[in-house]
């Protein structure tokens, strides 16, 4: 695989998340108390992708928080903005960073588990373009799949893209397609797009697995809790059930949470 290299796409603004994401990049939204884009490093490197050489994060949005949080781990592109890019534009911006190679683009905001990256690069033609997929009974993206964040590209595809603002759909999947050259590859675990509040609430709930809660070390739990994921440094006086409570949240005595995102010691994103 040293003839391919990694990008993760974080400079998405999360406007769906809102609030949450008002002082937060989406890419650093915690699921199970880790944040997505570590969620993301962490898969790369189960494939061989580590290091600056083979990985590269792009930011816009609260850039400098991506930046700090990836630090020398990987090359990063910060774009200028206001607005990101998009998919296609952020690729196209890493260019002379890829130069020539293929190169696995992943989502930062896609919550993957219980499945293996490894089949969507097994046996690649390097003519072609990959996606990785989910079955989909109702709106089916590509054929009966649904795209679960990942995709592989060929360098003749990310050679023509541009640095405006575009997306990945239009300017190489759908080509890709109309030519005969789009395989979808099924993913074999759960796979959710973290971009809505429901969502991202199943993403934690998902990733407590056999457990009823999971809660941060430093954290401070005297209230009742189930099906809930409490933050680092949050304090939890009241009752929570399928709650997640982001890290230095607080809820207080005679509070009952369901179904809902606390932040700060009085902000609810609900996820009902």
């Amino acid at each position: 695989m040293t003839d391919l290299c990694a990008i993760v796409l974080a400079a998405g603004e999360g406007r769906r998340l809102r609030p949450l994401t008002a002082d937060v990049p989406k890419a650093l939204c915690p699921v199970g108390n880790v944040p997505l884009l570590e969620l993301a490093l962490a898969r790369l490197a189960q494939l061989g992708f580590t290091g600056p050489e083979r990985v590269a994060v792009n930011a816009c949005y609260l850039a400098d928080q991506v930046v700090a949080a990836v630090g020398d781990r990987a090359y990063l592109s910060v774009e200028p903005g206001p607005r990101p890019l998009g998919t296609a534009g952020g690729v196209a911006r890493l260019r002379d960073w890829v130069a020539g190679r293929g190169v696995l683009v992943g989502n930062a905001d896609a919550y993957l588990a219980g499945g293996e990256l490894s089949p969507l690069l097994a046996g690649w033609d390097p003519g072609t373009t990959r996606l990785l997929g989910v079955p989909a009974a109702q709106r089916p993206e590509f054929g009966r799949y649904r795209f679960a964040g990942f995709s592989l590209l060929p360098w003749s595809r990310v050679a023509g893209l541009e640095p405006v603002p575009t997306d990945l759909v239009r300017a190489v999947w759908r080509p890709a397609e109309a030519a005969g050259e789009l395989t979808v590859v099924e993913y074999g675990g759960t796979y959710l797009d973290t971009g809505t509040p429901r969502d991202y609430l199943a993403a934690n709930l998902h990733a407590l697995g056999e457990r009823d809660l999971l809660v941060a070390p430093d954290a401070t739990l005297t209230g009742d809790a189930e099906q809930a994921v409490i933050g680092a440094r949050a304090r939890v006086a009241g009752k929570l059930r399928r709650v997640v409570v982001w890290p230095e949240a607080y809820v207080g005595p005679g509070e009952q949470l369901a179904d809902t995102i606390r932040y700060g010691r009085s902000g609810n994103v609900s996820a009902g």
